[in-house]
This record gives C-alpha cells, sequence and structure tokens, in this order.
C-alpha cells in the first residue's frame, strides 16, 4: 500500500476524520499525562518562599510575586498552583479539616481556598495598598485571624460575613507572628518587644511583660506553660509560666532567628538568617549551635507528612539532612 496521500479521496479523508477523532478524544488525556508527570517531576522551587502548611498530605508553600506551590511527596517534587495574585505571599494556614486554607500577604491581600488548595481567590482586601500581612492563625473554617505592619489585626468571626478590623495597641508596631499552644491560648508577637497572649480565643488580649525592647519573630509553645520566644540578634528567652516571666537563652548567635520547630524526638531546631542553626534537645532549657543543614536564610521550618524536615527561604524549598 502506498502512502496515505496516494489513497482515493474517500478514503484518505475517512482516515483524516479517523485520525481526528483519535486525537481529539486522546490527546486531551495524554497531555494530562505528559504536564502531571513534567508536574510531579519538577524540582524544588528555587523562589523565595516564606511560609509553607500542610493539608490532605500535601504540603503547599508561598512566597514572592504571589507564588504558590504544592508538593505531594514531602517536598521532593512541587507543581505551582493558579495565584489571583502578584503581591508577596508572606503566610499560609488551613482549618482543621484542611479543606480551607488562607494565605496572606502584600498589598493587604488575603486568598482563600475552600478545595484544599486547588484553587484560590482573593477574600478581603485592606484599603491600602500599602498595607502588609505577615502572618495567619486559623482557628477553624469560621475564625480566622490576619496580622501585619502597623498593628495590622483582622478578624473573620463565626457567622460574620465580613472581616472585622481591630485595634489591639496604641503604638504601630508590626505584628510578626501568631501561634497557638495545644491548650488553645493564643500570643502574638512583634517589634520593640511586643508580646500580647489571649486565653479566649481571641475575644480579649493581654500584654505580656517582655524580657527585650527588640523585635521577636516567633513563639514555639511546647506544651503545659512552656513558650519559646525568638527574634533579632539570636535572642532567645523561654517561659515556664506561659509568658508571665522569662529566662533568657544563651545562644552565642548574633543573626536574626526566624523559625523553630520541635521534632516528634523533642528535640528543637532554630534558623534564620544564615548561618545561625541552633538546635535544643533539654526542652529548650539550653541551645548549641550546629553544622548548618542548610545555608540559605530560612523563613520557616516545616516536619513534612513523610518526617522529612524541609526549609523554605531565600533559596526556595530544601529537605534537610539533620546533624
Amino acid at each position: 500500500m502506498g502512502p496515505a496521500s496516494s489513497l482515493p479521496r474517500p478514503r484518505a479523508t475517512f482516515f483524516r476524520r479517523g485520525l481526528a477523532r483519535l486525537v481529539a478524544r486522546w490527546f486531551p488525556l495524554l497531555l494530562l499525562t505528559v504536564s502531571s508527570w513534567a508536574a510531579n517531576d519538577a524540582p524544588p522551587p528555587r523562589d523565595l518562599l516564606l511560609s509553607a502548611a500542610i493539608a490532605r498530605g500535601q504540603v503547599f508553600a508561598v512566597g514572592e510575586r504571589g507564588l504558590l506551590y504544592r508538593s505531594p511527596d514531602s517536598g521532593r517534587h512541587w507543581t505551582s498552583v493558579p495565584s489571583p495574585t502578584s503581591a508577596t505571599l508572606t503566610a499560609i494556614a488551613f482549618a482543621p479539616d484542611e479543606t480551607h486554607g488562607w494565605a496572606v500577604g502584600h498589598d493587604g491581600v488575603i486568598l482563600g481556598t475552600t478545595d484544599a488548595g486547588v484553587s484560590w481567590r482573593v477574600v478581603y482586601r485592606t484599603a491600602s495598598v500599602e498595607s502588609s500581612f505577615l502572618d495567619v492563625c486559623v482557628l477553624d473554617a469560621t475564625h480566622i485571624f490576619a496580622v501585619g505592619a502597623y498593628g495590622l489585626f483582622v478578624e473573620k468571626h463565626p457567622g460574620v460575613p465580613d472581616w472585622t478590623v481591630r485595634r489591639l495597641i496604641d503604638d504601630d508596631d508590626h505584628f510578626n507572628r501568631l501561634a497557638r499552644s495545644p491548650a488553645g491560648t493564643l500570643y502574638l508577637a512583634g517589634e520593640r518587644g511586643t508580646l500580647l497572649r489571649s486565653r479566649d480565643a481571641g475575644a480579649s488580649w493581654q500584654r505580656l511583660r517582655s524580657p527585650y525592647d527588640g523585635s521577636f519573630f516567633g513563639v514555639l509553645p511546647l506544651g503545659g506553660s512552656t513558650l519559646l520566644i525568638y527574634g533579632l540578634s539570636g535572642r532567645l528567652f523561654r517561659s515556664a509560666d506561659d509568658g508571665d516571666t522569662w529566662q533568657r537563652i544563651p545562644t552565642n548567635a548574633s543573626a536574626l532567628l526566624a523559625t523553630a520547630v520541635r521534632l516528634p524526638d523533642g528535640a528543637i531546631f532554630l534558623a534564620g538568617q544564615a548561618p545561625v542553626w541552633l538546635v535544643s534537645r533539654d526542652d529548650g532549657r539550653s541551645v548549641s549551635s550546629c553544622s548548618p543543614p542548610a545555608t540559605m536564610a530560612v523563613a520557616q521550618l516545616l516536619l513534612a507528612p513523610d518526617g522529612t524536615l524541609l526549609a523554605f527561604g531565600e533559596s526556595g524549598a530544601q529537605p534537610l539532612r539533620l546533624p
């Protein structure tokens, strides 16, 4: 048989139509398969990433230019998720149902998802694009807090469709981080020694006596009434009475501490501006320097579903080998 061009026209037309139907039927599936293979084969992103969270066994990360990524395999491979904003995203968190989630960032933007991170949309924007959200804390699918620069604090209440703007302090200090203890107590850390505590799900806030007048960038509840707070110039403090009094923990570090995580074996790792890496194996009573598993500046440490410790920062996402 000769080439297709030598076929009689009716048969050639039938052949072309059959091929067209075959392509129309199978090409989308083939394209989806190839795209899925390519996406799942994508290496860890190298963009600036500032925060990460877990939902339904997947790791989600956010960062510069509105970037959203997800990893289905604890950080080995990553897929880009469509984002409705180009503003830098600074924090992400999911509700306990792992279906509802929120991401916040610059330009006063809050994104929301109701399908476990598959799609995102803008759910709130401040009146001024000069506003910047720096963290988000989710109590459940109907109760959310977002905080940021110059005392920015907004809350989504159960049963209330709109976000409520609140003023917690008279000063314009930045609110850098929100944390929640296993018992439900909320802690807010910020610049110029700002430390606040709420024992009634955010209805009221008590200003704590601060052991330091510089910026704090995180709070790590350790269970019971024990807390760690950390910030500028390697400052690290421990409280055994829920923040009423503090003990300074020597670190021999001068770089900013930005993040801390507790591993299942009880070890606590802290990191921040390169090359500071600290570890505690006595519930935060003391720390020692360790060889940096990552040389980049780290914005967040996250324990992935498979137990891998992931670092997010100026060089993207990086799985760590712990010393």
